[in-house]
């Protein structure tokens, strides 16, 4: 596991959680992603904890289905040194929908934005500085994986900016780059976001920006979706080096 940083104390950090979680719903019933039990520790207690590794002071909460039963949490099991913001959206607005709601809460620039039911042992501090390095309004942390037909895969070029996006094909996996979910968006990016019509960030946001507009920044440490039972079973194993035990 990286070391711990302070990359994060000046940059806001966004999780984005508005889904419906159907395809895990058989499993978790009506606890939310953010709080599923892993190794015994709410989902989001582990995310959290990773994130104060590296400095995270401010973490703003994009919350929709459920979103309730989160904020109790929160009120209940404070973070620690973190100011925690809360937005629930009235109905699911997507990705995108889901930042531009709670963009008018963001205080930074850059803002780091994450998916909710995703994980990745990257080092944060290095994606912020590749970030600040390539001078891209935008940056996509990718994952390299052994199968990328669950997630569609990513081209990127040797300039090391993304040249297109492959949609989802069971014929089309094998060892791959995939988006992780998670971004560095800089205060200009964001407004052009908020600009542009859609729900997606992944389809309406970013297949619409010109080839060599994002900045990718590959990972190869640990990566996992927790959106489907296989995957949420088997989360105790990867998540493993951030569960706190007692």
């Amino acid at each position: 596991m990286a070391g711990p940083g302070t990359c994060l104390n000046d940059i806001d950090v966004v999780v984005l959680a508005g889904g419906l979680g159907t395809r895990v719903s058989d499993v978790l019933g009506d606890t939310p992603k953010l709080l599923a039990p892993i190794g015994g520790q709410p989902f989001l207690d582990i995310l959290i904890g990773r994130l104060r590794a590296f400095g995270l002071s401010r973490l703003l909460l994009g919350l929709g289905h459920l979103g309730g039963r989160v904020v109790d949490h929160m009120t209940a099991h404070p973070a620690e040194e973190v100011e925690v913001v809360t937005v629930l959206e009235q109905s699911p607005q997507g990705t995108a929908g889901a930042l531009r709601l709670i963009a008018p809460q963001i205080a930074s620039d850059p803002v780091l934005v994450m998916n909710g039911d995703s994980f990745t042992g990257a080092d944060l501090c290095d994606f912020a500085a590749a970030h600040r390095r390539s001078g891209a309004a935008a940056s996509i942390l990718a994952a390299e994986v052994a199968d990328t037909s669950r997630f569609g895969r990513m081209v990127v070029g040797a300039d090391g900016r993304v040249a297109a996006f492959a949609e989802k094909s069971p014929a089309g996996g094998g060892r791959g780059l995939i988006n992780a979910g998670v971004y560095l968006f800089s205060a200009g990016m964001l407004e052009k976001i908020r600009a542009m019509p859609g729900p997606s960030l992944e389809k309406d946001v970013f297949q619409n920006l010109g080839p060599g507009t994002l900045n990718a920044v590959v990972s190869r440490a640990s990566f996992i979706d927790i959106g489907t039972p296989a995957d949420l079973k088997r989360a105790e194993t990867v998540l493993a080096p951030y569960i706190s035990r007692p």
